[in-house]
Formats: structure tokens, C-alpha cells, sequence
């Protein structure tokens, strides 16, 4: 694979740990994103399954789905080629994301992703049909802890607050653990507009985890957008520094499993 200038180089020097091929296309996309927090709290698949195309496979990990809410800050955003764009290579942006599988193929289906820049946020909804909402964000650090904060322009009631830092060493999930379930995943899903479901693929390095500390201060993200989870339960928390990501056009899924829970690992 020809390397230019503007690849982010740790997303194609390992491939070996991807769970099927990287796709034999041209990437589009490329960006990196940095000081992730993964939350996740346990739900029941019959809750969340009028939220999911019914083409999609929702999947269980021992007996329960998981929602999981992501912040982050991207930058170095840009189209294959091109230099990053000022004004929209670099901005915060958090995911309220569902995991799903079809034609054999575990991915993210995600019920929102805000962004503070409404640039990027048009980008995304008119080439990807991805459900993204601008917002108000900020995601400062101090003392190697980040706090994070965002409210929706259109919908202030949806909001989502929380201070996190790392709490142990770094780690790669293991193939068959809870975290590998949860992160290594290297497509997503979106409706077509036409009708039926399309396929995201995209490539980065195994991720290198550590477990994190923290407060969520306010959310309803997941409440205020039909997502009914377990809110009792302590979250599970994860951080990751930095990660590396490329992206391909999206094409139809084969979608060779039909709706319902995925087998648990």
C-alpha cells in the first residue's frame, strides 16, 4: 500500500490483528482522535431493538447488549490527498453508540454523534447519512484529567458532563474479553436513503486501553434519545490516549443475518 505524506502511518503498518481483511479499496477519510473516554453501561436487547434496523443483528456480550457513550477531540481531519482544512480538521465530539453485527461482520450503530463544528456536522449527514447534531462542547485537561462538556444547540435538555483520567497501565484487549467486544470493531452501520443498510469500514491499530476513574456529571444523551439502559449500574470505564483512523466509501451490506441478538463471546 502507497504511504503519502498524510497518512497517519500507524493505521496501516498492522493489519494482523483485524478480524477480516482490510477492504482492498482506495481509503477517503483520515483523522485522529485523542483523550477517549469509553463509557458503557449494560442493556436488554428487547429495549434498544426498535431503535436498530431490523436488518441489523444486535449483539450480547454473557446475556446482556451494551450502550456506550464516547467523547473525544478529533483532529487532523481531512479527504484523501488533501492537507487538514482549517476550521474543521480539529474539534470535540461525542458518540452514543449501540454494537451490532451483520453479514458476520461486528460493528457500531451509532443513535447520535454531536460535534461542535456544524461544518463537519452538514459533511457528515450529507455524505454519510449519519445522524450527527451540533453542539456546544468544550474538552479541557488539567492535571492529566479531562473534563468534558456538551449541550445540543437544537435540544439544550440533551446534555452530557464528565471528568475522567486513566487509573492503570496501558493494555490491548484480548480477543474474547469484555473490552475487545466493547472497542475493536472496524465498521459501522447507517440507514441508506433508499432503503436498507450500508457498511463503514475503517482501520486503525489495536487499541491500548486503561481502565479509568471518574464522574459522569449529567447525561441524558442516552434518555432523552430512547436509549434505555441499566443507569444504576456503575458505568464501566475506559481511556484511551490517541488513535489513528482511516475510513472507505460506504457500500451496501449483504446482509446475510436478519434482526435479533448476536452470539455472545
Amino acid at each position: 500500500m502507497s504511504l503519502a505524506s498524510n497518512i497517519p502511518r500507524a493505521a496501516v503498518t498492522r493489519v494482523d490483528h483485524r478480524p477480516w481483511p482490510i477492504p482492498t479499496g482506495p481509503w477517503i477519510l483520515r483523522q485522529r482522535w485523542f483523550n477517549l473516554l469509553f463509557a458503557h453501561w449494560p442493556a436488554r436487547v428487547d429495549q434498544l431493538r426498535p431503535l436498530v434496523p431490523k436488518a441489523l443483528a444486535i449483539q450480547e456480550f454473557a446475556g446482556s447488549s451494551w450502550v456506550g457513550i464516547v467523547p473525544f477531540r478529533i483532529e487532523g481531519l481531512s479527504l484523501r490527498g488533501l492537507p487538514d482544512i482549517p476550521g474543521l480538521a480539529a474539534f470535540p465530539e461525542l458518540n452514543l453508540r449501540l454494537y451490532v453485527e451483520a453479514d458476520g461482520k461486528p460493528g457500531v450503530y451509532f443513535i447520535s454523534l454531536d460535534a461542535a463544528s456544524i461544518s463537519a456536522v452538514a459533511g457528515a449527514r450529507a455524505a454519510f447519512n449519519l445522524p450527527y447534531f451540533h453542539a456546544t462542547m468544550a474538552a479541557t485537561m488539567a492535571a492529566g484529567a479531562v473534563r468534558f462538556q456538551s449541550v445540543r444547540r437544537r435540544d439544550p435538555s440533551i446534555r452530557f458532563e464528565a471528568d475522567y483520567r486513566p487509573a492503570g497501565e496501558p493494555f490491548e484487549p484480548s480477543p474474547g474479553s469484555l473490552e475487545y467486544f466493547l472497542t475493536e470493531r472496524y465498521c459501522l452501520y447507517a440507514p441508506r436513503r433508499r432503503g436498507g443498510v450500508k457498511r463503514l469500514e475503517i482501520q486503525h491499530p489495536p487499541w491500548r486501553l486503561r481502565v479509568a476513574e471518574g464522574q459522569i456529571l449529567q447525561n441524558t444523551l442516552a434518555s432523552k434519545q430512547g436509549v434505555i439502559m441499566d443507569e444504576r449500574a456503575k458505568p464501566l470505564l475506559h481511556v484511551a490516549d490517541a488513535q489513528d483512523v482511516l475510513a472507505w466509501t460506504p457500500t451496501a451490506a449483504a446482509l446475510t443475518r436478519t434482526g435479533g441478538a448476536g452470539t455472545s463471546t
